[in-house]
């Protein structure tokens, strides 16, 4: 029997986990621009973008599908984030263990020109 998937709750762990990816890049590309994220509050931040990943991944193909539904409506770097943080060979990442040269690497040959 499937499970149902609450997609209200799905949604908001895809929105969640895309604005945290958004303010960890951030702030490790400008860590004099906010004092108070110290090293508990960064790994508070990790902690709970890795719970997002993993209630989306928990929700399979109705994951992957609202995280697309996501980068459809706003393609911005942090749902497309999400979405590669969800296919299949991502499965056992954990955001601690990215490299973060690759990653952004990939969002900026993936995203679309802002200038169009």
């Amino acid at each position: 029997m499937r499970v149902p998937v609450l997609e209200h709750i799905v949604r908001q762990h895809a929105e969640e986990a895309a604005h945290l990816w958004v303010v960890y890049d951030w702030h490790l590309l400008h860590p004099d621009e906010n004092p108070d994220m110290d090293a508990e509050r960064m790994d508070r931040l990790i902690d709970r973008l890795d719970a997002h990943l993993d209630g989306l991944r928990i929700a399979g193909a109705d994951g992957i599908r609202i995280a697309q539904d996501r980068y459809d409506d706003f393609p911005e770097a942090g749902e497309l984030f999400v979405l590669r943080m969800l296919q299949p060979g991502a499965a056992r990442m954990r955001v601690r263990d990215l490299d973060l040269a690759q990653v952004r690497d990939y969002l900026a040959a993936k995203l679309p020109d802002p200038l169009g």
